[in-house]
């Protein structure tokens, strides 16, 4: 199964959900970032907290929607902070969930601050993709993937998935 993360810039959360999916699915899923104004560089602090957690940044990189438009992805999970920006549309054949991640980039403050606010996304991100991955949507039809996203989004208290 392939799964696309979409955020504006396609700088940082989207690439830490891209590089964290590819570490715990194991090639379960195949994992893929771009954004709708890409801005053309990889956020250096996501690269540094990624190697930190031992997540391999190998390949990361910031990309247009047009440029993945042949991956097809089964999956499609917008990352923008909904209150803060709004996200791009993918409007292909896939089943679509968001989550509503804050930008550590634009995080303010002392360098533990800011650490902070990269480590706490990434939890997040890591646990709703351990989710997504126990639902094991690859044994389901196809038909039956966005109920399933709807169903484990209901179910979350915090929001994302």
């Amino acid at each position: 199964m392939k799964i696309l993360y979409i955020c504006t810039h396609n700088r940082c959360r989207s690439i830490l959900s891209e590089a964290i999916t590819r570490h715990l699915a194991q090639g379960r899923l195949q994992a893929f970032s771009a954004g709708s104004e890409p801005s053309g560089v990889v956020h250096p602090l996501s690269l540094k907290y990624l190697a930190e957690k031992g997540i391999p940044t190998h390949g990361l990189k910031s990309q247009s929607l047009g440029e993945l438009a042949s991956v097809q992805p089964d999956i499609v999970v917008t990352v923008c902070d909904s209150a803060a920006e709004s996200c791009s549309v993918w409007f292909g054949d896939a089943a679509k969930v968001h989550w509503g991640l804050p930008d550590p980039s634009q995080q303010k403050g002392s360098e533990d601050v800011i650490r902070e606010a990269f480590m706490s996304v990434m939890h997040i991100i890591e646990q709703n993709i351990q989710k997504l991955l126990d639902l094991n949507l690859g044994d389901l039809p196809k038909e039956k993937h966005q109920q399933a996203l709807n169903n484990l989004t209901r179910s979350s208290h915090y929001g994302s998935i």
